[in-house]
This record gives C-alpha cells, sequence and structure tokens, in this order.
C-alpha cells in the first residue's frame, strides 16, 4: 500500500464508497456548498475521516488542477501481479480479460478502466515497463473504475499470454493487417482481448503470441482509432456475444 492522493468528485466518492478505511483526509474547497460536495463531506464525517477546506490555489498546487473541489489522501493498493491473475482467472468459468501492450497515455488508461468496468472485465493485464501506472490521473479520469477493476502487471507479457492460453483462455489481439473483422470473431468463451500501444498497434512477440488477430472496419480518411475507443468497441462486442448464449 502507498499513500496517494485522489481527486475529482466521482473518483472519491468511488472511494469513500468501497474503502472508505483507506481514506486518510479530504481537502476540500472552501465555500463550495453544493448538492454534489456536500453528500460526499457527509460521507466523509460519518466514517471518521478529517476534512480540511482549502482555496483553490492550494488543490490545484496539490494535483495540477482538474479536482472539481475535492482531494483525498489515501492508501491505494498497488497492482496486483501474476499470482492475483491466476486466482482471478481461476475463479471464472468465463473470464473476461483485457489486455494493454504498452498504452503510456494515463487519460487513455482512465477511460479504458472505465469501459473495461462497464464490461464486466474481470481484470486488466499491462506490462510493468513502457506502460502507465495507475496515477492519481488515472483514478481521475477512470471516475471510480480503477478502484473496482483489478489491474494487473506483469514482467514478460508474452509469458503471461501464454500462461492464459495454458489456462484455456483463447488471446485475441487487434491489429490492422489482418482480414478478420471483430465482428466475426467468436469471443464467447474464457478471453483475453489485447490492444496495442498508442500508434504503434501490438509488438511483434505479442501478436506473434495472440490465438487469433481481429481489426475494426475503418471508412474514413482515419487509419486508427483512438485505443480507448477502440477497446470499448472490441469489449461490447465481444459482450454483445456473450449475452447471446
Amino acid at each position: 500500500m502507498s499513500n496517494d492522493l485522489v481527486f475529482g468528485l466521482h473518483a472519491v466518492e468511488a472511494l469513500l464508497k468501497r474503502a472508505p478505511q483507506d481514506v486518510l483526509e479530504i481537502f476540500a474547497l472552501k465555500d463550495r456548498d453544493d448538492k454534489r460536495m456536500q453528500p460526499l463531506l457527509q460521507q466523509a464525517r460519518q466514517h471518521g475521516i478529517s476534512v480540511q477546506f482549502c482555496n483553490r490555489k492550494t488543490l490545484d498546487e496539490m494535483v495540477g488542477g482538474q479536482h472539481q473541489g475535492i482531494v483525498a489522501k489515501a492508501r491505494l493498493s498497488s497492482s496486483g501481479n501474476e499470482a492475483d491473475l491466476a486466482a482471478i482467472v481461476e475463479a471464472q468459468s468465463k473470464p473476461l480479460l483485457l489486455v494493454l501492450d504498452g498504452v503510456t497515455d494515463p487519460h487513455n488508461l482512465g477511460a479504458i478502466l472505465r469501459s473495461a468496468d462497464a464490461a464486466g472485465v474481470h481484470a486488466v493485464i499491462a506490462p510493468k515497463d513502457r506502460s502507465v501506472k495507475l496515477t492519481s490521473v488515472v483514478r481521475k479520469v477512470a471516475c471510480g473504475a480503477a478502484e473496482s477493476v483489478p489491474f494487473i502487471t506483469v514482467t514478460n507479457l508474452a509469458r503471461t499470454l501464454r500462461q492464459l492460453q495454458q489456462a484455456g483462455v483463447w488471446v485475441v489481439g487487434t491489429a490492422g493487417e489482418t482480414e478478420t473483422l471483430v465482428y466475426q470473431a467468436d469471443l464467447t468463451g474464457p478471453l483475453a482481448l489485447v490492444l496495442g500501444a498508442e500508434g504503434e498497434g501490438l509488438r511483434r512477440l505479442t501478436r506473434e503470441t495472440c490465438d487469433a488477430l481481429v481489426k475494426i472496419p475503418m471508412f474514413g480518411s482515419v487509419s486508427s482509432l483512438n485505443v480507448s475507443v477502440a477497446t470499448g468497441i472490441c469489449l461490447f462486442e465481444a459482450v454483445r456475444q456473450r449475452q447471446q448464449l
């Protein structure tokens, strides 16, 4: 566990709801008295959490702005590891996993976590190196999803994918060079969807390790989608297929 700052109304609300015992202190914007802020402060006080009122400049200096008038100092659990992932896979009859190969933008990761939470993803997996971590910006953009979706970091992504395959998980990567559309693939069983870094796509070894490759059809002038948008499309195609069973 490490102390970190969580900011934004949705992110702080999710933290107070799921793990109030880990919230050490709340910093709130002085003189802000509205229907969104007051329930959070009341909830914090009910859990015995100290609330300090600050001016906007102080909050801006703490987190660099975009805090919506509230910042929480909290004990945050670090990301999970390979052993945690194995337990998650074993506990699910049809695990739905999301693998991110080198996503480095915190806003993209935050948006991806929101989509993963909405789609019922059991874990999001990323390599330890050359990938964004669960920063305060990620948590703010994720609007609480960072506290609900297990985030697993692994040392060797290709090895992890092979271990998932040995556990019966079908590994499907996204790549523009394939002819198979995501809508044509069977995404109904134990599944790990693999999406690549912004602009670069999947690394060679990651691509070669996948059981199958799919693409999203593109009809306009742009050659690719933002990774968070592509993730949402692929995840909810999987959700659509799985709900039809």
